[in-house]
């Protein structure tokens, strides 16, 4: 996410307290509460059409967490596509062609750039070994000039032109505690209602916006297994996995690799993730 950063690092605070450090090898299963090793993990999940891993962005632990999820689940042979924030859908030519090594590294900086503004390096192992590997990677992410203009004017101030690659009537439909979170991410912003109501409704583009890709992507790829890669504050099961769940029967899970000093894993519930990293 980029101009809502803060919403998304809020899950960080949502879930803040300090405690012991583990290596990442073991893994809290949230449903029944059991620490469990990270191969039973990748086990447990590599039957799920979507997995979902949280990142805070500029977290290079978060970064090897997800790029051990992809290659633990690759080389279980399980047939995988990245699903990535990080990556418009209108730059998905670029995307493909840097997988098949049809764009030398020169060439892909600036399109990198143009999609992302989070350093290169925190990204490059995950994106090169998608290239070594032939993993191909999906933008799912909306032109910034879209959420700016839905953040301010709303979703119904879009041109017709602006919502051909959208979900229909987006609206801040969320429950209690999403909508507790986005009010948190708010507090900084002007205080009026209908500004508020804008925030929200940037903060649901986003979301809807990327299952939406990310559906039609599997609808047309049936044999993979889609590793989502997203901030925190879309990631967890009130962002995009909920909205893929009103959009399809896919079955997903959802992994948050945060670190000792972002998570106290007594306060994470079944309704937020279904394993949270002990790094």
């Amino acid at each position: 996410m980029r101009k809502l950063t803060a919403a998304t690092c809020m899950v960080v605070f949502f879930f803040a307290s300090a405690g012991p450090v583990f290596g990442y090898e073991r893994v809290l299963r949230v449903k029944d509460g059991t620490v469990i090793s990270f191969g039973q993990m990748i086990n447990e999940i590599k039957e799920s059409a979507i997995v979902f891993v949280g990142e805070i962005h500029d977290s290079e632990a978060h970064h090897k967490a997800e790029l051990d999820v992809i290659r633990a689940l690759n080389t279980s042979g399980v047939p995988l596509a990245i699903g990535l924030e990080m990556f418009r859908k209108d730059s998905q030519h670029e995307l493909d062609s840097w997988v098949n090594g049809r764009m030398t590294l020169d060439k892909f900086m600036p399109v990198y750039y143009d999609n992302w503004r989070m350093p290169w390096p925190l990204y490059r192992n995950i994106f090169t070994y998608a290239r070594d590997n032939r993993i191909p990677m999906v933008g799912l992410n909306i032109p910034d000039a879209i959420s700016e203009k839905v953040s301010h004017k709303g979703f119904s101030s879009l041109s017709t032109e602006q919502k051909k690659d959208l979900p229909p009537n987006v609206s801040c439909d969320v429950d209690a505690t999403y909508m507790s979170f986005i009010r948190r991410a708010y507090s900084g912003h002007a205080k009026d209602d209908q500004s508020f109501l804008h925030f929200c409704e940037a903060q649901m583009v986003w979301d809807k916006a990327m299952a939406w890709h990310l559906v039609e992507y599997l609808k047309k790829h049936h044999d993979k297994t889609a590793v989502v890669l997203a901030g925190a504050g879309h990631a967890w099961k009130r962002g995009i996995p909920e909205q893929v769940s009103k959009l399809s029967s896919y079955t997903y899970k959802v992994v948050l690799p945060l670190t000792a000093e972002d998570v106290d894993s007594n306060a994470v519930t079944f309704q937020d993730a279904d394993y949270v990293l002990l790094m």
